[in-house]
């Protein structure tokens, strides 16, 4: 049974929203451009590229779907699987998360950054990091924790607006206090987004930047296992 979440899961939460910054970050500006955990931006992309109109790769978009769709069946039933034998599912699919990435930047090693269209080398590295993300998007679907997806913030940036003093939408939870965490979420991803570039435009290669998102995911899981157990996701 799922509590309501605390404290220690919507920093999680917002933690785990910085790192997809990053990831964006390496996939449009190294890999690509393509996304690998916003996959709106691949369906538009796809249909951009298939009528040959702004230097994009279908195939590159495609292959992030694709390997985004296997990322959140196989996260699907590893979390389910888990739930089942009463194991803490949310720690372990954040490991499994971390080891894809670490995975993806082994194969990224010495790669530089795409010049015009993604090489095959890229692509492989775009399926791995996509199927990594297709875990994270199971994973925060199933903790439940409002206005923190981690991988987009168009609806919380809509709700921090509709219910703030200015849009006052009590449906929308002017006077909750939600104005808060939705705005963390909008930040995370921006500064996020902003290492990332940052990173690059620094001469850090691709790999160094997963490798740091890796190791930022595995810290994420271990501080988490080792908080109170009381009111998280797969907590036994």
């Amino acid at each position: 049974m799922q509590s309501k979440p605390g404290g220690a899961l919507t920093a999680v939460m917002v933690a785990l929203t910085m790192t997809t910054g990053m990831v964006e970050a390496v996939s449009f500006l190294a890999l690509g451009p393509v996304f690998t955990a916003m996959q709106t931006g691949n369906v538009l992309f796809l249909g951009f590229a298939l009528v040959r109109e702004g230097g994009l790769s279908a195939v590159a978009s495609s292959v992030s779907l694709g390997a985004f769709a296997v990322g959140a069946v196989a996260g699907a039933r590893l979390a389910s699987r888990v739930d089942a034998r009463q194991r803490r599912w949310f720690v372990v699919a954040l490991f499994v998360e971390g080891a894809l990435l670490v995975a993806a930047a082994l194969a990224a090693w010495g790669l530089e950054r795409a010049g015009g269209s993604p090489s095959g080398r890229h692509v492989v590295v775009i399926a791995m990091v996509a199927l990594a993300m297709g875990v994270r998007n199971v994973t925060t679907l199933r903790a439940h924790v409002p206005d923190l997806p981690t991988t987009l913030v168009t609806r919380a940036m809509t709700a921090m607006i509709s219910g703030s003093p200015l849009g006052h939408d009590t449906a929308l939870g002017y006077g909750t206090g939600a104005t808060a965490r939705r705005a963390a979420s909008v930040l995370a991803m921006f500064a996020g987004g902003l290492l990332g570039a940052w990173l690059i435009r620094t001469d850090w290669p691709p790999a160094g930047v997963l490798l740091l998102v890796a190791g930022s995911v595995v810290a994420i899981a271990v501080a988490y296992a080792t908080a109170p157990r009381f009111g998280r996701p797969g907590a036994r």
